[in-house]
This record gives C-alpha cells, sequence and structure tokens, in this order.
C-alpha cells in the first residue's frame, strides 16, 4: 500500500472516531436533541466534513494532471497519392514530404502510410499532423549508403521544433535498419540518424506503433515540451552486449519537459529505457514492460532540475539497471519528490541505482558493482555550485527483485559536499550475491524491508551514511 492510500485511510478511521466521540460526548452530557435519527445525521455529518476534508487534502497531494492530447484535423493524405511505392528499392521521401506538405497546406490532418514497405529518407514534421503507419505498413530508413548527410550530418528520420498538436500513431512499424550504424558509435565525429526528434513542442502523441533498430534514440523529445503521450509502443533494438550485434545509444524514450505520461509500453534496446533531462516535471510512466537496456533513468543533465516524477506498475527482466538517477558536479539540479511503487524485477544488475559520480575518470570509482565504502570515503569533495547534483525525497514503495548473479542489490551514492536525503524504502524486497551500499546519504529510512545478500538480510555496506531500519538506527 503506497503512502497516499494509508494516509487516506487513517483520514476514514479518524472520521469514525471523531463519530464515536461525538456520540459518546452526547451521552455524557445528557443533551435532549428531539430524537435519535437527529444526534445520528448531526454526528454522520460531521464525520463525513472531517473525512472528506482530510481525504480531499491527501488526494490533492497526490493528484497528477494527464497530459492533454493533440486535436488534429480528420482530412486524410494517402502517401501512394503522392507518388509513394511499396518495395525495397524506391526513394519515398519526396513523395512522403509532399503528403505531409498538401496537409499542412490544408491546414492540418492525417498522412497514412498504407500497407507495404516503404523507403525513406528525412522528413520534416509540421503542427496539426499525425502520420499514421497502418497495420501491415513498415517505414524503413534509407541504408547507410544512402543516407542524406550519412554520418557527416546524422539528420534525424523525422524531426521537428516549435510545434503543437502532432502526433505519429497507427500499428505499423519504422524500421531504423541501424545495424550497419552502430559500429560507428566509436568512431570520433561519426554521425547517427534519430528516429523521432521533436524539440518545443505542445501536445504530442505517439501510440501504437512499433520503433525497432535505431542507428541512435528511438524517441528523443527534448527542450521545453509539454503533454508528451507515449502509450501501448513496442521499442526494439539488441541489447549493447549481444555477443552478435550489439546496438549502443539505442535510447528508447528520452522526453523531457512538463506533463509526461508513458503508458503501456514495451521495451527492450541497448540503452536507456527511458530517460529525461533537467527541467522536468510531472511524469507519470505507468503499466511499462522492460526487458534489456540501461533501465528507467533520470540524468545525467539535470540542470534545471527533476520534481514530480513517478514511476508505478512496471516489470523489468534482464535489465542492466533497474532504477537509475545520474549525474555530475558539472551538470547538476535539484531533484525532489521521486517516487517508485509496485515494481517487479527479475535478473537485474542493479536494481536501485542513484549516484552523482557519472563522469569520474578513475577506474577505482567506476565500477559500480564493485566500489566499496572504503574506496567511496577516498572520493575528492568539491566546492559546491549551482551545477552540484541535490538529490532528495525519493521513495520506493512494493519493490521486488532479484540480482543477476554476482551483482549487487542496490547502491545510493552522494556526493562528500552534497549527501543524498531523505530517502524512503518500505516494502523492498531484494535477493543478490553482493550488498547494498549507501555512502553520503543522510536521513535514508528502510520500513519492512527484506534485502537479503550474501552478508545476510539488511546487512548493508555504509560510509558517511545515516540510515534507521525499521526506526532501529544502523551503527
Amino acid at each position: 500500500m503506497c503512502i497516499e492510500e494509508r494516509v487516506y485511510r487513517l483520514a476514514l478511521m479518524f472520521a469514525v472516531l471523531i463519530a464515536g466521540l461525538c456520540i459518546h460526548f452526547d451521552n455524557l452530557t445528557n443533551i435532549n436533541l428531539k430524537n435519535t435519527s437527529m444526534k445520528t445525521f448531526r454526528t454522520l455529518f460531521l464525520a463525513l466534513f472531517i473525512f472528506q476534508a482530510l481525504g480531499s487534502s491527501v488526494k490533492a497531494q497526490s493528484s497528477w494532471v494527464a497530459p492533454t492530447l493533440p486535436t488534429i484535423p480528420g482530412k486524410t493524405f494517402n502517401i501512394k497519392d503522392y507518388g509513394a511505392v511499396s518495395n525495397d528499392i524506391t526513394d519515398n521521401t519526396k513523395a512522403i514530404q509532399d503528403a505531409i506538405n498538401a496537409a499542412v497546406n490544408a491546414g492540418g490532418g492525417k498522412v497514412v502510410v498504407p500497407s507495404g514497405t516503404y523507403l525513406s529518407g528525412p522528413l520534416q514534421f509540421a503542427s496539426n499532423l499525425n502520420l499514421q503507419i497502418d497495420s501491415d505498413a513498415i517505414l524503413k530508413f534509407l541504408p547507410i549508403d544512402k543516407y542524406p548527410g550519412g554520418t557527416i550530418d546524422g539528420t534525424a528520420f523525422i524531426s521537428g521544433s516549435k510545434l503543437h498538436d502532432i502526433a505519429v500513431s497507427g500499428k505499423g512499424t519504422i524500421d531504423g535498419q541501424g545495424s550497419a550504424w552502430w559500429p560507428l558509435a566509436k568512431t570520433t565525429n561519426a554521425k547517427r540518424p534519430r528516429m523521432i526528434a521533436f524539440k518545443d513542442c505542445e501536445r504530442v502523441l505517439i501510440e501504437q506503433v512499433k520503433l525497432m533498430n535505431s542507428p541512435m534514440f528511438h524517441i528523443a523529445i527534448g527542450g521545453k515540451n509539454s503533454d508528451v503521450t507515449v502509450r501501448n509502443v513496442i521499442i526494439r533494438a539488441p541489447s549493447s552486449t549481444d555477443p552478435v550485434n550489439p546496438s549502443h545509444n539505442t535510447d528508447a524514450c528520452d522526453v523531457s519537459g512538463k506533463k509526461i505520461l508513458i503508458q503501456n509500453c514495451d521495451v527492450s534496446v541497448g540503452d536507456d529505457d527511458f530517460t529525461c533531462g533537467g527541467g522536468t516535471s510531472d511524469v507519470l510512466i505507468t503499466g511499462c514492460t522492460y526487458g534489456n537496456g540501461h533501465g528507467v533513468s533520470i540524468g545525467s543533465p539535470t540542470k534545471g532540475g527533476v520534481s514530480n516524477f513517478t514511476v508505478e506498475n512496471c516489470t523489468f527482466t534482464n535489465t542492466e539497471v533497474g532504477i537509475r538517477i545520474k549525474s555530475d558536479r558539472d551538470r547538476g539540479g535539484i531533484l525532489n519528490n521521486i517516487t517508485y511503487r509496485n515494481l517487479k524485477m527479475t535478473n537485474i544488475g542493479i536494481p536501485i541505482l542513484i549516484y552523482a559520480a557519472y563522469m569520474a575518470k578513475d577506474p577505482k570509482y567506476r565500477n559500480l558493482q564493485k566500489i566499496t565504502p572504503e574506496i567511496a570515503e577516498t572520493y575528492p569533495s568539491a566546492p559546491v555550485t549551482n551545477l552540484t547534483p541535490t538529490y532528495s525525497n525519493i521513495s520506493f514503495y512494493n519493490i521486488s527483485a532479484t540480482a543477476a548473479k554476482g551483482k549487487r542489490a542496490g547502491l545510493i551514492w552522494g556526493l562528500p559536499e552534497a549527501e543524498i536525503s531523505n530517502i524512503l524504502l518500505e516494502n523492498v524486497n531484494i535477493d543478490a550475491d553482493n550488498p547494498f551500499g549507501i555512502f553520503f546519504a543522510k536521513d535514508v529510512k528502510l520500513v519492512n524491508c527484506k534485502i537479503t545478500t550474501s552478508w545476510g538480510k539488511n546487512k548493508l555496506a555504509l560510509t558517511n551514511a545515516k540510515v534507521t531500519i525499521d526506526g532501529k538506527e544502523v551503527k
């Protein structure tokens, strides 16, 4: 049960108690009401008033307002009417862009990609537009040797900035044909295109499509966005550790801004399954299924802060990290009011990872699986600046996790000059070989938790940490 539910029930119990006291008070004072029904009515009215007041307060504190969906005209523009041809040879960039431009000139509408396979280069999006990829339709990137700009420009496949009321929908597929691009991740100055790249947009919807094998990020919605919804989307790319064809930097869903909903998505990729940067608030990630990837992340850039961020009712299987918060002294901000609840994790590299030394160069500080209290306490301090990562008010409720063989249960690692503060783990059960580390943190509370490692139950690796377990301070 999450804290909002517990408080709400307490409100009900308190109201019942008040009702009982009212009746008892009437009996003691022998107040002569005209009849019993009047007394009962008065008591129940008072109890109801208190319950509503307390309950409304609780609901207000935990309320979340869904993003506003885009409003797009219903007129349709089929890409075949503008010359698109379904095969594995024809470059349909002009035909699809012509359909988009026709929709723009008509005041907006739906550009339809019908059943078939269509090759295309970069497309420029517009406001009041829905790109609908029908079932059995595949929209493919041109091969790397024919993609405009190639590795010099890395132009995004679908892009736009300062737009409003936009959507990518349908039950079809966008295939980035990324295999030829992924080895370039380690090539200096080689640029790779993102699949969907929007910036500073309002009322954005990505729904039902399958996105696969992007050369780089699949969904990248950056800048000052508002009202973004990504739901019922499947995103696939090989793991970054795949022995045959590893994909690198193939983030599934990178969204920053305000009022963001990520719902019922099925994700397995080679980098972050989700991440956001600074200037992000009012986020709900719910009902998602995560496979390979680097987990549901915040950062690394967090300048501008992240707040009112909730992840709930999700599963993670074989994920490198479950929950990850990452930043460093050159890119940090204030993170608070972050909530994770009702999560199930299986065979995870690190179920919970919160740290502020993402760019550490010394190898002994980079091996997060093996860093010990003795190593962590030697991490050098630095002056506090406006870019110092500051993490507080982070809560975990009802988390069940098993770590992969030889891996650790978790790591919470602040900075010597900026301790992580006010962390709550309640009903958190983790089975792992290696211990949960907590370094440079204060006001860390474990309530009804069972973290079982080779060290034993709830035996933590600590340095410069103030921790309580079920109200008792850990020495």
